[in-house]
Protein backbone atom coordinates (compact mmCIF):
# COMPACT_ATOMS: atom_id res chain seq x y z
CA UNK A 1 0.00 0.00 0.00
CA UNK A 2 1.37 3.02 -0.90
CA UNK A 3 1.62 6.32 1.44
CA UNK A 4 -1.34 8.29 2.46
CA UNK A 5 -1.88 11.80 2.72
CA UNK A 6 -4.09 13.97 4.43
CA UNK A 7 -5.42 17.48 3.51
CA UNK A 8 -7.40 19.70 5.44
CA UNK A 9 -10.58 22.09 4.63
CA UNK A 10 -11.81 24.78 7.66
CA UNK A 11 -14.63 26.63 7.51
CA UNK A 12 -15.37 29.35 10.31
CA UNK A 13 -18.74 31.12 10.62
CA UNK A 14 -19.24 34.19 13.02
CA UNK A 15 -22.49 34.04 14.23
CA UNK A 16 -24.79 36.70 15.57
CA UNK A 17 -26.39 36.18 19.20
CA UNK A 18 -28.97 34.60 17.68
CA UNK A 19 -26.88 32.00 15.76
CA UNK A 20 -27.41 33.93 12.58
CA UNK A 21 -24.30 33.75 10.38
CA UNK A 22 -22.25 37.23 10.29
CA UNK A 23 -18.96 36.15 8.65
CA UNK A 24 -17.98 32.81 6.78
CA UNK A 25 -14.14 32.24 6.86
CA UNK A 26 -12.50 29.25 4.95
CA UNK A 27 -9.12 27.58 4.44
CA UNK A 28 -7.67 25.09 2.27
CA UNK A 29 -4.18 25.10 2.45
CA UNK A 30 -3.23 22.82 -0.15
CA UNK A 31 -5.13 25.33 -2.17
CA UNK A 32 -3.31 28.00 -1.13
CA UNK A 33 -6.36 29.46 0.82
CA UNK A 34 -6.19 30.82 4.44
CA UNK A 35 -8.65 32.75 5.95
CA UNK A 36 -10.62 34.08 3.30
CA UNK A 37 -13.90 35.28 3.65
CA UNK A 38 -16.58 34.45 1.93
CA UNK A 39 -20.60 35.49 1.77
CA UNK A 40 -22.27 32.16 0.98
CA UNK A 41 -21.10 28.74 1.37
CA UNK A 42 -23.05 24.64 -0.10
CA UNK A 43 -21.56 21.80 1.22
CA UNK A 44 -23.03 18.50 0.70
CA UNK A 45 -21.66 15.06 1.57
CA UNK A 46 -22.59 11.35 1.27
CA UNK A 47 -23.37 9.04 3.90
CA UNK A 48 -22.99 5.59 2.55
CA UNK A 49 -24.95 4.44 5.72
CA UNK A 50 -28.06 5.61 5.82
CA UNK A 51 -27.78 6.27 1.92
CA UNK A 52 -28.38 9.67 2.29
CA UNK A 53 -27.05 13.32 1.31
CA UNK A 54 -26.07 15.73 4.27
CA UNK A 55 -25.87 19.20 4.19
CA UNK A 56 -24.61 22.96 5.07
CA UNK A 57 -25.94 25.83 3.43
CA UNK A 58 -25.08 29.08 5.24
CA UNK A 59 -24.87 32.90 4.08
CA UNK A 60 -24.21 35.92 5.77
CA UNK A 61 -27.13 38.67 6.34
CA UNK A 62 -25.08 40.76 3.77
CA UNK A 63 -25.35 38.67 1.33
CA UNK A 64 -26.97 40.22 -1.40
CA UNK A 65 -29.71 38.60 -3.54
CA UNK A 66 -28.70 39.47 -6.74
CA UNK A 67 -25.24 37.57 -5.90
CA UNK A 68 -27.15 34.71 -4.01
CA UNK A 69 -29.26 34.26 -7.31
CA UNK A 70 -25.63 34.30 -9.52
CA UNK A 71 -24.24 31.81 -6.88
CA UNK A 72 -27.04 29.55 -7.33
CA UNK A 73 -26.98 29.41 -10.95
CA UNK A 74 -22.77 28.88 -10.97
CA UNK A 75 -22.86 25.88 -8.35
CA UNK A 76 -25.77 24.25 -10.49
CA UNK A 77 -23.50 24.26 -13.49
CA UNK A 78 -21.03 23.12 -11.32
CA UNK A 79 -22.91 20.31 -10.37
CA UNK A 80 -23.62 19.31 -13.90
CA UNK A 81 -19.70 19.22 -14.55
CA UNK A 82 -19.71 17.28 -11.90
CA UNK A 83 -21.89 14.60 -12.98
CA UNK A 84 -20.64 14.49 -16.15
CA UNK A 85 -17.42 13.70 -14.76
CA UNK A 86 -18.42 10.91 -12.20
CA UNK A 87 -21.02 9.40 -14.66
CA UNK A 88 -20.39 10.07 -18.53
CA UNK A 89 -24.07 10.11 -18.80
CA UNK A 90 -23.97 12.72 -21.23
CA UNK A 91 -27.59 12.64 -21.98
CA UNK A 92 -28.64 13.89 -18.13
CA UNK A 93 -25.50 16.23 -18.16
CA UNK A 94 -27.17 18.07 -21.07
CA UNK A 95 -31.00 18.40 -19.52
CA UNK A 96 -29.07 19.54 -16.41
CA UNK A 97 -27.32 22.25 -18.52
CA UNK A 98 -30.47 23.21 -20.51
CA UNK A 99 -32.06 23.89 -17.23
CA UNK A 100 -29.15 26.09 -15.95
CA UNK A 101 -29.97 27.70 -19.33
CA UNK A 102 -33.82 27.64 -18.40
CA UNK A 103 -33.05 29.08 -14.42
CA UNK A 104 -30.22 32.19 -16.21
CA UNK A 105 -32.77 33.13 -18.54
CA UNK A 106 -35.81 33.07 -15.88
CA UNK A 107 -33.40 35.42 -13.48
CA UNK A 108 -32.32 37.38 -15.96
CA UNK A 109 -28.64 36.54 -15.06
CA UNK A 110 -27.36 36.53 -18.99
CA UNK A 111 -27.82 39.71 -19.78
CA UNK A 112 -25.78 41.40 -17.12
Amino acid sequence: MGKTYTSKIELNVELDENRVPEKLFWSAEDGGINNEESKAMMLSVWDSNTQESLRIDLWTKDMPVDEMKVFFYQTLVSMSDTFKRATQDEKMTATMKDFCDYFAEKLELKNK
